[in-house]
């Protein structure tokens, strides 16, 4: 990868949100010039509260990474690697962010989404209400 800013990535993981797919955690692994995108799971926003799972350090856990409007949706990757170039990574990455103060999927669901499709065999669980 040389013409984005990860020509000095060795390596990268993490987890990200994308627009059109509002309801699923997608996960980051880079390794040398191996990149791999794939469905984590649902965030948990977008799961009904009561089939999150009872125990208490959980919902505590949750609660230190929610936001009122966004839940727990975010993005967290890691970046490694020698003489990268930290700057243009960041931008690269901010150019494609949504402007937005509100969830409004139904206006991102038509956006250019460049990803493959994620398997679905894990079991879905019910939409939150």
């Amino acid at each position: 990868m040389t013409n984005n800013g990860l020509d000095h990535v060795i390596r990268a993981k993490g987890h990200f949100w994308l627009a059109t797919r509002p309801d699923f955690l997608g996960e980051l692994a880079v390794a040398g010039s191996q990149t791999i995108t794939a469905r984590l799971g649902r965030w948990w926003a977008a799961v009904a509260k009561n089939q999150w799972p009872e125990d208490g350090s959980f919902e505590e856990f949750v609660m230190k990474h929610w936001d009122p409007t966004w839940g727990d949706r975010r993005q967290e990757l890691v970046f490694i690697g020698i003489n990268m170039d930290e700057a243009r990574i960041c931008r690269e990455l901010d150019s494609c962010l949504i402007e937005s103060d509100a969830f409004t999927p139904e206006r991102w669901s038509a956006l250019p989404d460049p990803f493959p499709a994620w398997e679905t065999t894990q079991a879905v669980l019910e939409p939150a209400e």
